[in-house]
This record gives structure tokens, sequence and C-alpha cells, in this order.
């Protein structure tokens, strides 16, 4: 299936969508500012002073933030979980950023060159966005089908995701923090009530679609709950005691804290919040909604490209990737219509794979086919392992069609690359190699990975992230597919095209929905006349970019400029340029806004002409 997302910043982005900030991690604490840099001050000792601060920086994120000390791995808060909906903690979210903001900008960017200068334009950067984020107030909708803390509290206590279950402290951990969740669950509600009163509410097209999610986590029985993952694979090794206390324990929090708290929401969605939905869908329909897109359309590419820009380049990509597939068209001898071409993609069963094991299957061999070619195209890698998994059921309905998630910091979980295997006819075998090359290798997982493994670098930007840089990477990766000898198949280069179409008409779409009055139903069709998309995946594509404004202008902006710089490097060295050294200068710094990576590689060109 084309549709997929990365979730390898869930904790991140889900802290931000809770909390209504958009980019920079929040934390807390009200520690000293650092003076200002006085003026006789070495660079060097300058950016060491600056390196000091980041750190500091990072250890206040993660003490107010646990969530994505988990997700990092830092097992250090794993017991708390703020309740990041609450006023009082989006004003500490505002001080913090706001501090920290006047403590960078104190010591200055003069004399920084490298790595330094390259940290402070990028902390300077997100904190002054995430500071022009606040009049956007998406805490008021805190719930929609894409996610919400009722779903992310099951990935996190399921023991299938990023929460620990393998000691007796562990099993306390979550124990204290799931107590916690039906405040948050309390907040978000009232936070959604604000937004019943302010007019900040959620399509209803969204909206209908929880009620049923929510029904497949509410149980009569604690056993029967996903929740009671931990306790059916507790370690044997346990205390008999501690083995009785803990199951005790979890059959009460979840029987009488989690089950009423899940029961509470949808009673409330149901009944309350569905008849205060919207018919409209584009968020340009809320207040101040205009600008609240065009400010997303930023954030996501880095750019200062208006909606009405970045509409006219995706019809323009459209139609030059339709001319490519018509040649495929052409050496398939095919006889037909672009359309009839894309019914028969979508529709023929040679395409379809015959059950869940052997979708696995076919992923798992794809990569040691790639493997084998890696070292012709990448002198940096990863050591990071990864591996492949089935997206869990429970939320495999609505979820993309992969999805990666970062190894931890301690080596302790892999990369993950989830693939989803709900409604087996849409999984297509021609859509397998590029999602293979997106999600995991070369795509997510080299960049995530080594970005994780960058220790010369400020952990806000070793775990931090700018989509239009990851997902561009991840569409970038698919393009290499010819060169890490698959696509050798035209039917499986068209499943490349198809998806390269398929972000081309994200441009189209998502623009179309939230600043030029396109409809859900609107946006489905245009998927359905220009792709080989089904109707299952158009819809749940349409109601993502609904739910996320501006998130999938994200990955063709990105892949446009890497490619860019890429043609322009191969054309300016000729003999000199050579491909591994030009990914690796791409990846060698984690991911940086586009701007920054165009003036990186710029200097890297000069250097090597020198």
């Amino acid at each position: 299936m084309n549709p997929r997302t990365s979730f390898s910043l869930l904790a991140l982005a889900l802290a931000a969508a809770l909390a209504g900030c958009a980019t920079t991690p929040a934390g807390a604490g009200d520690g000293a500012t650092a003076p200002v840099a006085a003026a006789s001050e070495s660079s060097q000792a300058k950016a060491a002073r600056l390196t000091a601060l980041y750190d500091q920086y990072w250890e206040e994120v993660l003490k107010l933030n646990p969530v994505q000390a988990t997700f990092q791995g830092d097992p250090r808060y794993n017991d708390q979980l703020p309740d990041f909906g609450t006023a009082q903690f989006r004003q500490q979210q505002h001080d913090f950023t706001t501090r920290w903001l006047k403590t960078i900008e104190d010591v200055g960017p003069e004399g920084l060159d490298g790595q330094a200068l390259l940290s402070y334009q990028t902390f300077v950067r997100d904190a002054k966005n995430s500071l022009e984020s606040e009049q956007f107030p998406d805490w008021m909708m805190p719930v929609n089908q894409m996610g919400s803390m009722a779903s992310f509290a099951v990935q996190l206590g399921s023991g299938t995701g990023a929460q620990p279950f393998k000691t007796v402290k562990d099993y306390d951990n979550w124990l204290a923090r799931g107590n916690k969740l039906p405040q948050l669950f309390d907040t978000a509600i009232a936070n959604m009530r604000e937004g019943m009163k302010a007019g900040v509410v959620q399509p209803r097209a969204l909206m209908v679609k929880v009620i049923p999610q929510l029904d497949a986590l509410i149980k009569a029985k604690p056993e029967d709950t996903l929740f009671w993952g931990p306790i059916k694979t507790m370690p044997k090794d346990f205390p008999a005691a501690d083995k009785a206390r803990l199951t005790t324990a979890y059959r009460a929090m979840i029987g009488e804290q989690l089950m009423p708290a899940y029961r509470e929401l949808r009673a409330f969605i149901n009944d309350e919040y569905l008849p205060a939905t919207r018919d409209s869908v584009g968020v340009d329909k809320l207040p101040n909604g205009q600008a609240w897109y065009a400010f997303n359309a930023r954030q996501r590419t880095t750019t200062n490209m208006s909606p009405a820009q970045i509409h006219e380049i995706g019809l323009s990509e459209v139609a030059r990737i339709h001319g490519e597939i018509r040649k495929i068209m052409a050496e398939t001898g095919f006889k037909g219509s672009l359309q009839d071409f894309f019914q028969f993609m979508q529709n023929d069963k040679r395409f379809n794979f015959k059950d869940e094991s052997a979708l696995l299957a076919h992923y798992r061999a794809l990569e040691a086919k790639v493997n084998q070619k890696v070292p012709e195209q990448f002198s940096l890698t990863p050591k990071a392992p990864f591996e492949i998994r089935a997206v869990e059921p429970f939320r495999a309905k609505s979820a993309a069609g992969g999805e990666y998630q970062s190894p931890s910091e301690d080596g302790s979980r892999p990369g993950i690359f989830y693939v989803n295997t709900y409604d087996m006819p849409t999984r297509k075998t021609w859509d397998a190699e590029d999602l293979y090359l997106h999600e995991a290798i070369p795509g997510h997982h080299f960049q995530l990975a080594l970005q994780q493994e960058l220790t010369n670098i400020p952990k806000f930007r070793r775990f931090g992230g700018e989509t239009a840089f990851i997902e561009g990477w991840g569409l970038y990766a698919e393009s290499l597919g010819k060169d890490l000898g698959v696509y050798t198949d035209p039917y499986d280069y068209f499943g490349y095209l198809q998806n390269e179409l398929w972000r081309a008409i994200r441009l189209v779409t998502d623009t179309g929905l939230h600043s030029k009055n396109w409809t859900r139903e609107q946006v489905i069709k245009y998927m359905l006349d220009n792709s080989a998309e089904s109707e299952t995946q158009a819809t749940a594509e349409a109601e993502r970019y609904i739910a996320w404004p501006g998130q999938a202008l994200a990955y063709k902006i990105g892949e446009l400029k890497i490619q860019e710089l890429r043609d322009r490097a191969e054309k300016e060295l000729g003999d000199k340029f050579d491909v591994r050294e030009f990914h690796a200068e791409v990846l060698k710094d984690g991911s940086v806004p586009l701007e920054v990576l165009e003036n990186k590689i710029d200097r890297w060109i000069a250097a090597k002409k020198a």
C-alpha cells in the first residue's frame, strides 16, 4: 500500500499534539539563564559553552517530557506522565522555550562555524517556530482517527512498544504511569469542550472513525484487554510474591481506572462531541485557519513556499510522472488508457500476496537483496539492527501501509519497520520494493538510526527531526532502487513511479483540502482518477491529510530538494562526484532544514572543486 508515514518521532509528536506546540521539544525547570557571552570569548570557547547549554537544555526536556525519554531508551522517568494538555503545562512550555531562546541568543552566533553554527541556527529557528505556533490551538483537538492519548497509551502499555517490561521495576513503572492516564483523558475531554465553545472542532468525517477504534479497546474483563499483555508475558524468573502483587495491581488498574476512562471518553465523543463536529474538512475553515495552514505548510516543508505555490508544483509533478508511467505501459505492451492501466495494476490477481506470511517473507527477502548493493551506494551506514513486524491489529485499519520506529539509544530496541497486513488484497507485490527502500534500507532506518549515533551533535538535533528532510530522504531513497538491485521488473518500477506520483498528488490534495475548498469526496476522486490507489487507501489518506494539515507536503518537497542538490553536485563535480560521498554528506549531520542542507551541500561542492 502506498500511504505510509514514519512514527519514529512519536513521542515528540504526541507531546506536541497534546500540548499544542509545533516543533521544539518542550521541557521544564527554572534553571538560571546563562550570562551573555563576553566580547573577547573565542569561537572555540563559545562553541563549547553552547554545547554545555544544549546538554542542560536536553536534560530539562527529558525531565518534563518523560515520554520522550522513554522513546529515547532513557529509563529514568518511565514511571512519570505529565498532563500534557493542561493550561499549566502549556504555560511551562512557553516559559521554557522563551527562557532558552533568550539564553542561546544571548550567546549569539558571531564567530561560530561548522557544527556549532548549524546547531545555533537550528535551535533558534525551532524555538521561534514553537512560540509562533502557540497562536494555533491544536490542544483543543487532541483526538482524531490518526491518534490520541487513548491509542498511544495502548502502544505503550501493551508490552510491545517503547515502554520496557523486563524487570519488576519496569512493571511498577507502568503501573504508576498507567494510573495517571484517566487524568489525561479528563483533560482531553475538557479541552475538547473548550474547542466546542470556540468553534475549534474536528471534522465529523474523522470522529466517526474514532468510535469503533475505542470500542475495539474497551473490554469487560481486564484479561481481555491489550493492557493485559505484560501480565501474559511476565518473565518466569520474577519472585512469586511480585507476580501475585503485580497481577492484582494490573487487574485493578485496568478494570477500575483505564476501562472506565475509556468508556467515559467514548461516551463524551459519541454523545456530546460528534453532534458539535463540523461538516467542513479544511483547517482554513477554523478561526485564523488560513494563517494556521500557511504556517503548517512553511513548518512542514522548512521553506517559505505558499500553499498556492505548492499546489502548482504538485500539478506539474503529477503530469510529469504520468508521462513516465505511459512509458511503462508501452514497455509491457498494455493497450488502453492510463486509468485502464491503473485499474489493471490494482485488480490483476498476479499482484496479490497469498497471505500475511507470504507478504512478510517477501519483505524479509528484500533485506538480503538490497544489502548486497548497499556498499556501492553508501560508505556511511548505521550500526543498529532493524526488524520487520506486522502492524498491531488494533490500529491496522487506520494505520499507514508502512511505518518506521527508531531504535532506542541504548540498543535494547532495534529499528522497527511495521508493515500493514490489514485488507490483504490491497497490499500489492509491486508496492513492496519501494516501500522497503523508503521505510527500512536505505530510507528511514539509515537516516534516523545514523542520526541517533551522532554523539558529536547536541541531543536536541540527535533526537529531534525535520519532517521535510526525514521524509524527503525516504522518498529519495526510493529513487535508488535500480542502483540497489531492485525494480528489475517493469511492474515493480511502476510501483516506484506510482508512489512518487502519490507524493505529488499529496501536494495537490493537501493544499486543495486546506486552502482551496476541496471536499473529502473531491480529494478521494482526484486520487482514484490519477493513480492506482484503491478506494480503501485513498479514503485513509484523505482522512489523514484532514487530520494532519500540511504534514503530507514534506515528502515531495524534501525529495525534490535532495534530488536537485544531487543533480547540481554531479554537474559541477563531473568525474570528482562520488555518490557514496554525496550520501554521507547528506546524512552525516542528521536532519536539518532544507535551506541548511542546501548551504551545506554547496560548501561541500566548493571544497571538492578546490
